[in-house]
């Protein structure tokens, strides 16, 4: 099966391209130095184990030295050794034991990628970009990547003490419990009437089919007149390749959604949309993404952006564009390579470059003015009284809008304030009437909606 795979982890690793494979790949001509080098492993070996200050095991230090080496080479090639490769595998299934959190390694320190919705360290309020300097008081600095995540590894319920830090903020302590994270992938709702909202938090193997039952669901419970459809993929770390290519096929029906390039020119491969098989029925489209939408959620947006089948808004994505193959070592678990890397349908490479949103839109808060009672001409003693046939708040030639305001997030009388952190958005207000930048993807599909209505006439 084709994923972006997760690593398998109380606090999963960042979500990779996963590619079939039928063997490592052609060996490397041996010749008299590789040998020389090889006796120098041996030698070192050898030293370590004979008069290394405390005793150790063949195995340890055999999965070291792979781990080492593999981690040398880029943040997402790895070693998996067999309990952590079993993990994996269970991981994509949608239901696994952990913190549920995304990071990745960076300047020696754990990085949030993203926390999973619903789950402790989502309830913790931790933040993509925060740095995981400390696990139960011992500094991460020069701990690998799996070896941190095996220490977050652990028994539901117990606990574990994260040392944060925060840009702009002193070090600071978080206390977690583990726990059972269950991966809803697909929550939605209607906005209003008629715009659909999708919010997708990771690609496990449930989503095509959980996207496919909102857009039904919602279409239903607007009686066919949804006017638009807002895809939220705001701190969505990845997944399942499948499920990437389904998804965007959802919104597609002809063309190329995403392509790999490797090493060698004939490791290409293509993916493209069935013919007749956007499931949306056109509907106008809005992609939300931020500095926590990585691998599978990229390659959605530069899909649809490329192919002007969506508006992408907010800020820039993580840059995920390396693919990594999963190759099986039987019995000995697996290892991550990076093999390759992945290009929008326009030839793109986001690789350290993200997906740049068409509408640039910062996380800001929304706050209440103080603006006491507002009077209006209606309210003035002595003021014409209006005796225009026409409903209030419509126009002649335009179709009656629904009552709520323009932007039914936004209660009359707010206004968004400065954002306070330009590079995420606090998981807690997604999807709610205090999402600013939900508000202004509302806003942009209402103005759409009204404009076709108006081209109609």
């Amino acid at each position: 099966m084709n994923r972006l795979g997760m690593a398998a982890a109380t606090a999963a690793t960042l979500f990779c391209l996963v590619l079939p494979t039928e063997a490592a790949g052609p060996a490397q001509p041996s010749n008299s130095e590789t040998y020389k080098q090889l006796d120098l492993f041996g030698e070192v070996f050898e030293r370590v184990r004979a008069d290394y200050v405390e005793q150790t095991t063949d195995q340890q230090l055999i999965e070291a030295a792979i781990n080492g080496m593999l981690s040398s080479l880029d943040p997402h090639s790895s070693f998996m050794n067999a309990k952590n490769y079993g993990d994996m595998q269970v991981q994509v299934k949608g239901e696994f034991g952990g913190l549920g959190i995304e990071v990745t390694m960076e300047q020696g320190l754990v990085k949030v990628v993203s926390p999973i919705d619903d789950t402790p360290a989502a309830k913790a309020g931790l933040k993509p970009n925060d740095y995981i300097v400390g696990l139960d008081g011992e500094p991460v600095m020069g701990l690998s990547l799996a070896e941190a995540v095996e220490k977050m590894r652990g028994p539901v319920d117990a606990a574990i003490k994260l040392t944060i830090r925060r840009e702009g903020k002193d070090p600071f302590d978080v206390t977690l419990k583990r726990a059972v994270v269950k991966i809803q992938s697909v929550k939605y709702h209607l906005e209003g009437s008629d715009i659909g909202y999708v919010r997708i938090t990771s690609f496990n193997e449930q989503t095509d089919s959980g996207l496919a039952n909102a857009l039904k669901t919602m279409k239903e419970q607007s009686k066919g007149k949804m006017a638009g459809i807002i895809l939220d993929l705001r701190n969505n770390p990845g997944g399942l390749l499948d499920q990437a290519i389904a998804v965007s096929n959802d919104f597609l029906d002809k063309g190329e959604i995403v392509s790999t390039r490797g090493r060698r020119t004939d490791d290409a491969q293509r993916y493209n949309a069935r013919a007749s098989a956007d499931i949306s029925g056109g509907l106008p489209v809005v992609i939300l993404i931020n500095g926590g939408s990585a691998s599978a959620s990229e390659i959605v947006a530069g899909a649809l952006q490329d192919h002007h089948r969506a508006i992408v808004m907010g800020t820039r994505s993580f840059g995920k564009g390396s693919v990594q193959t999963i190759i099986p070592l039987p019995g000995q678990g697996a290892i991550r390579l990076t093999t390759a890397r992945y290009y929008t349908p326009s030839g793109r490479s986001i690789q350290a470059k993200g997906i740049d949103p068409d509408i640039v839109v910062e996380p800001a808060k929304i706050e209440k003015l103080a603006t006491g009672e507002v009077r209006h001409e209606a309210d003035l003693r002595g003021a014409l009284r209006n005796t225009d046939p026409v409903k209030p708040g419509t126009r002649p030639g335009t179709p009656a809008q629904p009552a709520a305001p323009a932007n039914a997030n936004v209660p009359p009388g707010t206004t968004p304030a400065t954002p306070a952190e330009p590079a995420s958005v606090d998981p807690t207000v997604m999807g709610t009437s205090d999402d600013y930048q939900l508000s202004r993807a509302l806003d942009l599909l209402r103005g759409v909606a009204m404009f076709a209505g108006r081209a109609g006439k």
